[in-house]
């Protein structure tokens, strides 16, 4: 896919997972979906059929739209969808930095946060031909999922990502030091000193990772002004139309 979104110059890119779950027929549809209301890119939420999906894929399904829509705000209802229709300016402005099932994932973040105009498209999902075998492992690439959704929030809103582990070690650091206070209000002593000392370590390392969370915000904004610039610098559909 990185090397079809680099090198393949198209004013419409269509992804689809090569297994026959997704109806081949539907992509003119979509097509037709970007086109007329001038999108960037039109997902194929899936709608499946008996057998279609196994309960953990279902499961994990829910749980990352969940987490997308609680980490970067609300926008897609099956994140995972194979099946999408992309735009030229959003294939060439899209940087692709994640390996593996994980793209999908990417896909979505990247339209939240530059604020891309998209849609969803309800299609028929059905079951894998006999035969053939997934190589989606549910826990393995589960986790993989997981952890690229960390890492987008991460690059994405650094802010919030390291003013949430400031915050909490500076909540657990005044939890632990809680108790030697009150010891040195009645006593005037600090009998547990290397507690006084971690709860004091902690702080700081609240407060270093909240500035470091300042920091890398500005670069954020930097780079995502500078995505927003090229993927404005290129035409859209319905201009070359």
């Amino acid at each position: 896919m990185r090397r079809m979104l680099a090198d393949v110059d198209a004013d419409i890119y269509v992804l689809a997972d090569g297994d026959a779950t997704y109806n081949p027929d539907a992509a003119g549809h979509l097509i037709d979906v970007l086109v007329t209301r001038n999108l960037d890119m039109v997902v194929g939420t899936r709608a499946p059929t008996e057998g279609a999906y196994r309960r953990g894929h279902q499961a994990g399904n829910r749980l990352f739209n969940l987490v997308i829509q609680h980490l970067f705000g609300p926008g897609f209802s099956d994140i995972l969808s194979g099946y999408r229709v992309l735009s030229r300016r959003f294939a060439k402005s899209f940087p692709v930095a994640t390996t593996g099932f994980e793209i999908e994932t990417e896909l979505s973040v990247h339209a939240l946060d530059l604020k891309i105009a998209t849609a969803e498209i309800p299609l028929r999902y059905g079951a894998r031909l006999a035969g053939s075998h997934s190589k989606l492992r549910t826990y393995r690439d589960g986790l993989r999922i997981f952890g690229a959704l960390l890492w987008l929030y991460k690059e994405v809103k650094p802010l919030s990502f390291f003013g949430a582990i400031g915050v909490s070690l500076t909540i657990a650091a005044f939890g632990i030091s809680l108790p030697l206070a009150w010891t040195y209000l009645e006593t005037g002593l600090v009998p547990r000193l290397p507690t006084a000392i971690l709860a004091t370590g902690m702080v700081q390392l609240g407060v270093l990772s909240f500035a470091i969370g300042l920091v890398l915000d500005a670069i954020t904004r930097g780079r995502r002004e500078a995505k927003r610039m090229r993927y404005l610098d290129l035409q859209s559909v319905a201009e070359k139309n």
